[in-house]
């Protein structure tokens, strides 16, 4: 074998170790990449947890609202092309979140329904979906190109099925390699927001307007009402009994004391604030939130409140007593007021001032700071 060749075989044989030198090297870097883009999905999954959050204890938010950030969350800190959350409202399916138009909802809907996810629904397990170039995903019916990839999580509640996360990519084989793992502590996430968030629905959907005052009952300050009111660090809260209602209502007719609380109702509505709520709290009680306001603004309003309703006069209808009929009764006022901080229980300051009117003289007419 002449110099050369010799030269060339040591030649190949470096370039060999160099090659091999590189590959390994380029393993070890895409390990690392691997490694730290495994670890960044961690750090953001803490950061959507806080997101998650923040959104849920933000008492301005109302139910709807806060499904709606936390979709955009999702949507946003994971890069996710199309995302929808469908639960089971104990009638039918509906969808709660979408960042897909509204002309797809009754398609999402249905989704329960599709063979390919039974087994998905069946066994509480994630099912992905993708298709190739020129085919469709087999849940869609008229439109092909919005999605090419599709990962369907069924949701349960307490062991109870209740619905579904459907999250979306417009490209074939767009999930091949997304971490499950961590898409799947997203999904636990998701379904701890969604029961917080769905007992909030109900008492911002228990509230009903009062028949005989025409105002809301007190459910409304635990739910609509406290995204006015919570715009605010502090606020002024007031219930006002009318001491002698019932006397009215034995004495006179039930007619009676009906247009007496309505005629008192619609006295104090006409001299609040817009940002002042008032509610109808129990069968002779009112509230009033003071929406950011102080107590001495308050003491003073509520003083001349009092003076006037109780020179209001209430005529006599429908009584049994011929000869009480267009004669007129004046309503007593008692009032309890304290003051209610951002984010406290509100429903258990209101529980107090309601136990402080009940536990006083049943002759007490004044106005009390608590």
């Amino acid at each position: 074998m002449n110099t050369g060749s010799i030269i060339l075989i040591l030649f190949i044989i470096i370039l060999i170790g160099v090659i091999a030198v590189l590959l390994l090297n380029n393993f070890k870097t895409n390990e690392s990449l691997r490694k730290l883009k495994n670890t960044n999905q961690k750090v953001a999954s803490l950061n959507v947890l806080q997101d998650f959050i923040e959104v849920i204890s933000n008492s301005v938010y109302s139910s709807e609202e806060k499904m709606n950030k936390i979709n955009s969350i999702l949507t946003e800190k994971y890069e996710i092309k199309f995302s929808t959350i469908v639960i089971f409202d104990g009638i039918k399916y509906k969808v709660e979140s979408s960042n897909v138009s509204e002309k797809h909802f009754k398609m999402f809907e249905q989704l329960h329904t599709q063979e390919i996810f039974e087994d998905s629904i069946k066994n509480a397990t994630p099912k992905y979906i993708t298709v190739n170039q020129g085919e469709k995903l087999p849940y869609l019916d008229n439109e092909f190109e919005r999605a090419k990839s599709a990962i369907f999580f069924p949701i349960y509640v307490d062991n109870i099925y209740m619905g579904y996360w459907l999250i979306e990519g417009n490209k074939p084989h767009e999930f091949d390699n997304i971490d499950t793992t961590t898409l799947d502590v997203v999904k636990n996430n998701l379904i701890s927001a969604i029961k917080i968030i769905r007992k909030q629905g109900v008492i911002e959907n228990i509230a009903r307007y009062d028949d005989v005052t025409g105002l809301n009952t007190y459910e409304y300050l635990y739910g609509t009402g406290r995204k006015t009111i919570d715009k605010y660090p502090t606020s002024i809260v007031s219930l006002i009994k009318i001491i002698n209602l019932q006397q009215i209502e034995e004495k006179a007719s039930k007619k009676t004391a009906e247009s007496a609380l309505k005629g008192i109702s619609e006295y104090i509505k006409s001299c609040l604030s817009p940002e002042y709520i008032l509610v109808r709290y129990s069968n002779d009680e009112l509230a009033i939130v003071f929406s950011g306001s102080e107590s001495e603004g308050v003491s003073k309003f509520l003083a001349n409140l009092k003076a006037t309703i109780e020179q209001l006069r209430i005529k006599i209808i429908n009584s049994l007593r011929e000869d009480l009929n267009g004669q007129v009764v004046l309503p007593k006022l008692n009032i309890a007021v304290t003051s209610y901080y951002k984010e406290t229980a509100l429903e258990n300051i209101l529980i107090n001032l309601d136990e402080y009117l009940e536990e006083t003289d049943a002759n007490e007419s004044d106005i009390t700071f608590l």
